[in-house]
């Protein structure tokens, strides 16, 4: 059986920039597969290209086994797609909205009924049939929209930064429903740059200024890529704990994650009891100091800083 989505070479140049470059990665039937890095990375403009809304400058790409530089519609006819901005009439109700795409998907009458109800049944939004979109919470108004790009049952889902500016309760319910879909046999192409999001998705692809830095599992990703262990630093105050412990010869790099602070350290036996040295001397008595596992941010930050000594090393030396 082949790949939902193959990618060889894939580039996208506006210009003199080079939004994507040299991408190449599948995606196999029936998997979750995310697609995970900064604003402006390139995430929006591979999604743009696999969905046909954008030709690529370079290599190939073919989604459900064609082509889509050279049927673009084709594609279109087998994806779902939903962006993060909202992109139904606000103005019409849950039910209208749902009635006039599934009108430009082609169905009418009873065939059109059923898969409204369907949808509608499976994003449980019966109660907001009637309700006007615009007046819906953000996360509602996401569930709106993933239901209308599941109504002519697509193989492949594609959901570019679904829950973008929606609160977490609502985020984990509509993976949950994505999560669902899934189970029943469609594939998902996820792009975000929320790493706990990344955590719901079968592999990752980590892309970086517009090229490939990494693919693999969650777990792959953390054991392969993450070179030096992650302390969690607890005090009643983060912020100039964070500015202490970057400042420390023990400590790689640190950065707030919520209330605590994650200090990348490379030898954990000895750095811990001299952190927590630092900080007594520093006035932050009690404060706790332990090794946790990383996170995926942990990996993506330290693979992020790791490029960028590199790219500064390689500059250095052509000058």
């Amino acid at each position: 059986m082949s790949d939902a989505i193959a990618v060889a070479g894939l580039g996208r140049r506006f210009g003199a920039f080079h939004a994507v470059r040299d991408v190449t990665f599948a995606v196999a039937r029936g998997e979750i597969f995310g697609y995970l890095g900064a604003n402006g990375a390139g995430k929006s403009t591979t999604i743009r290209i696999l969905c046909g809304l954008l030709a690529p400058t370079a290599g190939r790409a073919a989604v459900a086994g064609v082509d889509v530089a050279a049927d673009p519609e084709g594609v279109k006819r087998r994806i779902g797609y939903m962006s993060q901005k909202f992109s139904l009439y606000p103005d019409l109700t849950v039910e209208e909205n749902l009635d006039f795409f599934g009108g430009a998907y082609g169905f009418a009458g009873r065939e059109l009924r059923r898969r409204i109800d369907a949808v509608v049944e499976e994003t449980d939004l019966r109660a907001l049939r009637g309700a006007a979109t615009q007046s819906l919470p953000a996360g509602l108004q996401q569930r709106v929209a993933l239901a209308n790009a599941l109504l002519h049952d697509p193989e492949l889902l594609f959901l570019d930064e679904p829950t973008a500016g929606v609160d977490p309760v609502s985020r984990r319910e509509f993976l949950a429903l994505v999560r669902r879909r899934v189970r029943r046999g469609a594939t998902v192409f996820l792009t975000t740059h929320y790493m706990d999001e990344a955590e719901y998705c079968d592999r990752l692809c980590l892309i970086y200024r517009g090229e490939l830095a990494a693919l693999g599992t969650p777990e792959e990703l953390k054991d392969r890529l993450m070179k030096e262990a992650v302390l969690e630093v607890r005090t009643g105050r983060p912020l100039e704990a964070a500015e202490l412990l970057g400042g420390l010869p023990e400590v790689r790099g640190a950065a707030l994650f919520g209330e605590s602070v994650h200090a990348v350290v490379e030898n954990p036996d000895e750095a811990v009891p001299r952190v927590r040295a630092a900080l007594e001397a520093a006035g932050f008595p009690g404060a706790l100091v332990e090794r946790i596992p990383p996170s995926l941010e942990d990996v993506f930050v330290s693979l992020v800083e790791e490029r960028d000594r590199r790219e500064g090393e390689i500059r250095e030396v052509r000058r």
